[in-house]
């Protein structure tokens, strides 16, 4: 099930600014896939600049698809059950929700280069601003809230974490 794109109250907006746009969506057990997710972030975007928003910058998208991915990807692998997603895109920032099944408060570990998965969690704190994990009647919902960069300066701004690490050289290398 989805919840369409929609806008708040026109009223609850400043002037010059735009309505925090809101999108969610519930998925069955066995049915959520974190393509669909990232494809949901991309139809939010989308609508939020024929709203006459700026686009964001590609390493804010970049930074966005990895907390979606690895959020979404999390509640398949350790949560029985139904999960779901929502979106708020306001003036100042992305908050990425993320609800599942499992009580089971998530532990972001350590860095650990030869550990082969286990990092997405860390990952998903290092491209936000702030993470809040919260009970719900069942299970948990997590949300990453990624920050904005200011409307009025030309030019991406910010380093993602996938541009920072492609950036950085391999040990050995020129």
């Amino acid at each position: 099930m989805a919840i369409p794109l929609r806008n708040q109250a026109a009223d609850e907006q400043d002037p010059g600014t735009h309505a925090t746009l809101h999108y969610g969506v519930a998925w069955s057990e066995g049915t959520a896939r974190s393509v669909d997710a990232r494809r949901a972030l991309h139809a939010v975007l989308a609508h939020a600049a024929r709203t006459g928003r700026a686009p964001l910058p590609a390493p804010t998208i970049q930074d966005a698809e990895l907390a979606i991915s690895e959020l979404v990807t999390n509640a398949l692998q350790h949560a029985p059950g139904p999960c779901g997603m929502a979106l708020r895109l306001s003036g100042d920032h992305l908050a990425i929700t993320v609800w599942d099944t499992s009580p089971g408060r998530p532990v972001a570990q350590e860095h650990d280069p030869r550990r082969f998965g286990g990092h997405g969690l860390r990952l998903v704190h290092e491209v936000s601003h702030r993470v809040v994990v919260a009970p719900r009647a069942a299970g948990k919902q997590i949300t990453a809230c990624l920050r904005l960069p200011p409307r009025d300066l030309p030019g991406p701004l910010g380093r993602s974490v996938l541009s920072t690490a492609l950036a950085d050289p391999v040990p050995g290398t020129p």
